[in-house]
């Protein structure tokens, strides 16, 4: 009894998976690109796309989602830091797609495709197929295997060669980095540990598809495709709105605010250590420990992650690692090492270093490090100068 009912179950799994297959949109059938606007979350400042698809002869109205995510797996965070991330391709009805970007004050913009009966069925197959569960997880990667990317990808592999990403739309071509400062405030902390973690191979200008891992740049770029010598995009237009909110950021929570009150206490300290030919430990102690210690977490991110923007980051110059351990042993009040004043003089060259790779555009850093350098420098030629005193004095 056990196996005839096991191979029913067989048969009619067999059955439905077939018809999955073979089912097609009819003739009045529609597939739309959907771009949506940023919302209040870092994870949602750079806009969102995903797909459309419209067949009221079947009852469909599915947006089909590649930017889909959990928190709930329990190594969420350790697969995010070292950038083995998955993402999912998810389907839902657009009623509740739309019912959640209203929620959050998030603009929806459509553009229609004018595709053929069998181009529609070619890229609503795959898109079906892309969805079956052993299918749909992808590795994410921001710049290069995104939801936004997967528009582009997806319509490529979909209707082939017919279908060209045509040139000259845009006014200019923009590096990654300055890709991302279009959609963040410099005066904060996001925008600031963007430009601490990421290196300088974002500072490579981006190609014209290559701006597409931003969703505003796909919905351009389709304006901008043909498809057998006509435009992919037949109509476009706004399906919801979003009310403009004035951005009321509080100066005194910026770390620019931080940064120049930190600066000022730094520079005050040591003016008074000065003086009195005296040194604090404490404060030595904590500056050259957090320094050491963002820098050991670039390293991390450099060399121990798979995430591709985090190499050849320059901060690592003045944010030195070993800084890490110096931390402890400048805490001592005596003893303190003959080869100490060097090691400073080695930071003061990094920092100049630092400066030097600015000037040269080798890496562009972020404006809110130039206090924090000023504030460094000094403390570095004060120590430098006190060591040099005290240790020639045993």
């Amino acid at each position: 009894m056990s196996r005839r009912i096991l191979f029913i179950a067989f048969f009619l799994g067999l059955m439905f998976h077939g018809t999955a297959q073979v089912r097609e949109l009819s003739p009045e059938s529609q597939i739309s690109v959907l771009t949506c606007g940023s919302g209040s979350d870092l994870y949602t400042t750079f806009g969102h796309s995903a797909f459309r698809i419209q067949d009221p002869a079947q009852g469909i109205d599915w947006v089909y989602n590649y930017g889909t995510f959990n928190f709930d797996p329990p190594m969420f965070y350790v697969e995010f830091a070292m950038g083995k991330l998955f993402y999912s391709l998810s389907k839902q009805n657009m009623p509740n797609f739309l019912y959640a970007y209203e929620m959050e004050n998030r603009w929806v913009k459509e553009q229609l495709l004018q595709l053929s009966p069998e181009e529609r069925n070619k890229l609503f197959q795959f898109l079906e197929n892309n969805y079956r569960p052993e299918n749909r997880d992808y590795k994410y990667d921001f710049f290069f295997n995104n939801c936004a990317t997967k528009i582009g990808d997806v319509l490529q592999e979909a209707l082939g060669e017919n279908l060209h990403f045509n040139e000259g739309h845009l006014e200019k071509n923009y590096t990654f980095r300055q890709l991302i400062h279009q959609n963040l405030i410099t005066n904060s902390w996001s925008s600031f540990g963007i430009d601490l973690a990421l290196g300088a191979v974002i500072d490579r200008t981006a190609t014209v598809k290559e701006h597409m891992f931003l969703p505003i740049y796909v919905m351009e770029q389709l304006g901008n495709t043909t498809l057998s010598e006509h435009d992919v995009v037949i109509r476009e237009r706004s399906i919801l709105t979003s009310v403009k909110k004035e951005n009321k950021g509080y100066f005194l929570a910026s770390p620019l605010f931080w940064i120049l009150a930190m600066l000022l206490f730094v520079l005050t300290i040591t003016y008074i250590d000065y003086k009195n030919n005296t040194r604090s430990r404490i404060l030595d102690s904590v500056l050259f420990f957090v320094t050491g210690l963002a820098g050991v977490l670039l390293i991390f991110l450099w060399f121990f992650t798979d995430h591709t923007a985090t190499a050849n980051n320059f901060n690592i110059l003045w944010v030195f690692p070993l800084n890490l351990i110096i931390g402890f042993i400048i805490l001592r009040k005596k003893n303190t090492p003959s080869w100490l004043p060097k090691y400073l003089l080695i930071l003061l060259g990094l920092l100049g270093a630092t400066i030097v790779l600015a000037i040269f555009s080798v890496q562009v850093f972020s404006p809110l490090a130039i206090p924090i350098w000023i504030m460094l420098g000094a403390r570095y030629l004060f120590l430098w100068k006190y060591f040099q005193q005290h240790i020639s004095l045993k």
